[in-house]
Formats: C-alpha cells, sequence, structure tokens
C-alpha cells in the first residue's frame, strides 16, 4: 500500500523509520519532511492547510492511508476532509481533536464525567480570572485554551505572577490559544505519559513514557516543545497503568462517544501521579514529540499494522510487542531555543553517530541542501538510543552525540536523571 505521512518533525522521522520497515508497505511519501526523511521516504512539498491539493495529491498518487503527525492539522480537519474524500487517515475529527485543541472543552469534559484531573476555572476575561486566582491558593497554573507548540502553560510560584501571566495571555503572548485561559489548581507529583490508540470506545493501551519539558538541566529555565524522553516510565507500575486506563482514558473515549464525537487514533493522556493516584494533566491527539521516537524505536511489532487496525476499527484483534530495552532520546537545539534562534548551519558527523543496532539520530529541524544537513528549526535532532537501562540507555546517547559537530547547537546533559537516580 501506498501511505502519505504528514509533517517536519522528529516525531515524523520516527514515524517514517518505522512504518518503512512494513512488509505491507509498497511507497511512502512525506509532507513536507524533514533532511532525514528523503533517505525513507519521498520529500513532497505540499500544503497541508490546502485539503482540496492534499486529497489530488493522494489520489494522484493513490495513496490509501494518509497519517497525521501533529495537532495543528487535526484540530483544522484534515481528517474529516479525507475521509469524506474515500481516503483513510489515522487522527481524529476536528470535533475530537478539541480534546488536545482546547484545554477547556477537555477540563468540561473531565468534570461531567468524572476524570481524575485538578480543580480548574475556565476564562475569556483577564478581570475574572484574577478574581480566581485571588480566591485560591498559589503556586497555581495558568494555561492558553488553545494551541501554542507546547509552551503556553505558565506556573505561577504567587499571585503577582499569575496576575502578570493573565496579562500576557490576554494581551495576546499566544495569539488566537489566548483568547480564552484555563486557570488550574498545582498538584504535586511526578509526571508521565500514558499512550493509548483509540477508535470509539477500544481502546488498545501502548506504552508509557516520561520527558523534560524544561530547557535546563535539573528541569530549569521555561517550558519548550521537549528537551529529551525516555520509555517505558518507571514510575508507572502495571497497577497504575491499568488504574489510569480504567478511570482516565476508557471514561474519556466512551466519553466522546456519549457526547458525539467519537475518537479515533492515538490518546495520549500526561498524567501526574499525586497521592490519591493518577490525574489528568492534559490530552494530546497524537503523538508525542521526542515521545514517539523513543516509542517507535521500542515498537517490536508493524506500526503500519497497529495504525491500519485502529483506522479500521480492529482494535480487539491485535496486541503490539515492545523490546525489552529502555529508549532514550536526547534533543539537540538550536542555541538560543527556545527563544530565537538562527537557522541555516551545517552540522557534520550524524552518520557517524548512528549504530543500526541501537542508536537512531531522527532528524526534527533539518534541511538538505547540496548534500549537506543544515539546521532549519528550534529542535534539530534527536539523538535515541536503546539500552538494558536508562543509565545504559543515556550513555548510548550521550556517547554518539559527541561523534555530531555542531557549534551552533546544545543539549541537556541529564536527560533520564530521575529514573537513573531509582536505578
Amino acid at each position: 500500500m501506498k501511505v502519505l505521512v504528514i509533517g517536519s518533525g522528529g516525531r515524523e522521522h520516527a514515524l517514517c523509520w518505522a512504518i518503512s520497515k512494513s512488509p505491507m508497505l509498497d511507497k511512502l511519501y512525506v509532507a513536507p519532511g524533514n533532511g532525514g526523511t528523503d533517505s525513507i521516504a519521498t520529500n513532497t512539498k505540499l500544503d497541508v492547510g490546502n485539503h482540496d491539493a492534499v486529497i489530488s495529491f493522494c489520489q494522484d498518487k493513490d495513496i490509501s492511508l494518509v497519517v497525521i503527525g501533529p495537532e495543528v492539522p487535526l484540530v483544522d480537519g484534515l481528517a474529516d476532509s479525507l475521509w469524506q474524500a474515500d481516503i483513510k487517515a489515522f487522527g481524529p475529527s476536528a470535533k475530537a481533536a478539541q480534546l488536545e485543541g482546547s484545554k477547556g472543552f477537555t477540563k468540561d469534559l473531565c468534570a461531567k464525567y468524572n476524570i481524575p484531573t485538578a480543580d480548574f476555572g475556565r476564562f475569556n476575561n483577564a478581570d475574572d480570572a484574577k478574581a480566581y486566582i485571588r480566591q485560591n491558593k498559589t503556586p497555581i497554573v495558568v494555561k492558553a485554551d488553545g494551541l501554542a507548540a507546547g509552551k503556553g502553560v505558565i506556573i505561577a510560584e504567587n499571585e503577582a505572577e499569575a496576575l502578570k501571566a493573565v496579562d500576557f495571555m490576554f494581551d495576546g503572548a499566544f495569539g488566537d490559544a489566548g483568547a480564552e485561559v484555563v486557570v488550574e489548581e498545582f498538584m504535586e507529583g511526578e509526571e508521565a505519559s500514558y499512550f493509548c490508540l483509540a477508535n470509539g470506545s477500544s481502546v488498545l493501551p501502548l506504552a508509557t513514557a516520561q520527558d523534560h519539558k524544561r530547557v535546563g538541566d535539573g528541569d530549569t529555565g521555561p517550558n519548550t516543545g521537549g528537551m529529551g524522553a525516555y520509555s517505558p516510565a518507571p514510575v508507572m507500575t502495571d497497577k497504575l497503568c491499568k488504574q489510569t486506563l480504567k478511570t482516565i482514558v476508557q471514561r474519556t473515549a466512551d466519553a466522546m462517544v456519549t457526547e458525539g464525537t467519537p475518537f479515533q487514533g492515538v490518546l495520549y493522556a500526561g498524567l501526574i501521579i499525586t497521592d490519591e493516584g493518577p490525574k489528568l494533566i492534559e490530552y494530546n491527539c497524537r503523538f508525542g514529540d521526542p515521545e514517539c521516537q523513543v516509542l517507535m524505536q521500542r515498537l517490536d511489532s508493524d506500526v503500519l499494522e497497529l495504525i491500519l487496525a485502529t483506522v479500521d476499527d480492529k482494535l480487539q484483534s491485535i496486541t503490539p510487542v515492545w523490546r525489552d530495552e529502555v529508549s532514550l532520546t536526547v534533543v539537540y537545539a538550536a542555541d538560543g531555543y527556545p527563544s530565537t534562534y538562527e537557522k541555516g548551519s551545517v552540522i557534520k558527523g550524524i552518520t557517524e553517530a548512528s549504530r543500526p543496532d541501537f542508536v537512531e539520530v531522527f532528524h526534527a529541524g533539518t534541511i538538505k541542501e547540496n548534500g549537506e544537513i543544515k539546521a532549519n528549526g528550534g529542535r534539530v535532532l534527536n539523538v535515541t538510543a536503546l539500552g538494558k537501562n536508562v543509565t545504559e540507555a543515556a550513555a548510548h546517547a550521550y556517547d554518539a552525540i559527541t561523534q555530531i559537530h555542531w557549534d551552533e547547537g546544545f543539549y541537556r546533559t541529564d536527560i533520564g536523571w530521575r529514573a537513573i537516580e531509582r536505578e
């Protein structure tokens, strides 16, 4: 079969890498792809915001399945348009993608269906949000309601910071994403990610992961899209996984069916493990980035078979198989990220860093020009390694990084530190 992957990041490179190994695959396209995907797929210049153009491309190339990587085209309804054209799409409808596209939507769903999460308030003006803050204790969390590339969350340590965060959002810091805000209780505990495939009320658990959102060592500095991740998450015991499935993910899937917005695709629950058990921080309606990279490296099943089982509503007939090893990825980012950064610097040594058996370097923000790989984004490479535990996987990843020559980049030196302390 012929498959089109939508997206340009490390997540999409990892998906292409995994899909390319499927015996069911005849031809793989990626739009637009990056400097690494062209070795395993055909990079395609395509305006994914133009649904008619995507449909025409699929019809011209006889593509029977589209795998939508990022959240923006899902919230924009690309999956709806493809299905209307009789083209299978892996990913939720626009209405179902509100689970990620609107934090307020998800919080209201949690309240209605008794899904464990933080106490919260929704506001469309600064005065009401500030009044709510003054009535509640700090620290407190202020979130832009809409999509903000993983950066629309501010943890305010005191009332003054929280009030400033409200003004920051309503003054347009995140554009339309901040037209409404959610203010919620700060929850104490360790964070983890829990991934499932879902179609309606059918839910198939995949795996767990933990990521590092802060830009600096020791989990310091501003939030980013993610500076590294590892899988599985040691904190997610079998008991906690079963509890999460029962009280959070399955309730959500059932609730979406009841609400008339059934979900199909990746249901990714961002969790915090509190003294009262796991609670939902937020949902993503696609694979995480960089969590997808570690999941794809650990997956020992045919990912294309899993994707087709999801879109064809056959999840009950399939069981994913995982490698015993831990996978860990370190994000190599451009100097200045997550603020301003420059593009165009040359990166060398990527091939030397790769080890086919246990190290993969997934490209994220790269472009290939005249045979050279150049930086073309904020998060640029994902150096991803297997090991018998987190300590060994981290050692392999950081050893591989020493083979890469890029003076204009930086990375955290402590990815996996919490799990390594446990070991």
